[in-house]
């Protein structure tokens, strides 16, 4: 079988989710987020995530751990005391900058999720989807659109595909659904487009 970034992707053992560090306004996103959680422990699935233990991603973590799943925070050293994310849940992995923390989250997932969250999620998740569309990986990405909060984003999406700016099958790269277990289900059935570009490293 081949390696490196274009390798065919296999069985999905880990899923890096994104989330806000905030709970949000509305009960539904931190339940969501501990619903998510317990899903990927009964599936087996390893959770990869920020790091600590305040807000939808804590809510997740703790699932996650309290279910008996594993779980590996990644998380700058700068936001690591406690006073300021709380007790990382799980394995914790201290990072000098934001590039490297998302690198690692990339190289330790086969798949994306990302939940109600602000501009950390945001970026997170559409840099994962960049990546896909320049083919630097071949994982699935999810949305969980809990209560409709990506609707806004999406129909930005869908306008960016009607302005010719997005092709129809990279605008299909991201799934979403509003349920956590078809989400996951979803993203295991999922086979990304291919993206534009061949990162394999050649011999010079």
């Amino acid at each position: 079988s081949t390696t490196g970034h274009m390798a065919a992707r296999s069985a999905i053992r880990n899923i890096c989710v994104f989330s806000g560090s905030s709970p949000g306004a509305r009960p539904e996103y931190q339940e969501g987020g501990r619903i998510l959680g317990v899903e990927l422990a009964k599936r087996s699935i390893g959770l990869v995530y920020g790091g600590g233990c305040i807000g939808i991603m804590g809510s997740v973590a703790n699932a996650v751990k309290e279910n008996g799943g594993s779980v590996l925070g990644i998380i700058p050293r700068v936001m690591a005391p406690p006073s300021l994310s709380g007790e990382t849940v799980g394995e914790a992995v201290i990072v000098e900058s934001m590039h490297e923390r998302k690198a690692m989250m990339e190289q330790r997932s086969d798949a994306f999720i990302a939940l109600p969250g602000g501009y950390g999620t945001l970026e997170e998740l559409i840099e994962m989807a960049t990546w896909g569309q320049l083919g630097i990986h071949r994982k699935p990405v999810g949305i969980l659109n809990l209560c409709g909060f990506w609707d806004p984003m999406l129909k930005q999406l869908d306008s960016m595909v009607t302005e010719g700016f997005l092709k129809q099958d990279m605008r299909d790269l991201i799934v979403t659904r509003e349920s956590p277990s078809e989400l996951v289900d979803a993203l295991l059935s999922h086979t990304p487009p291919k993206g534009y570009m061949d990162w394999t490293p050649r011999d010079v």
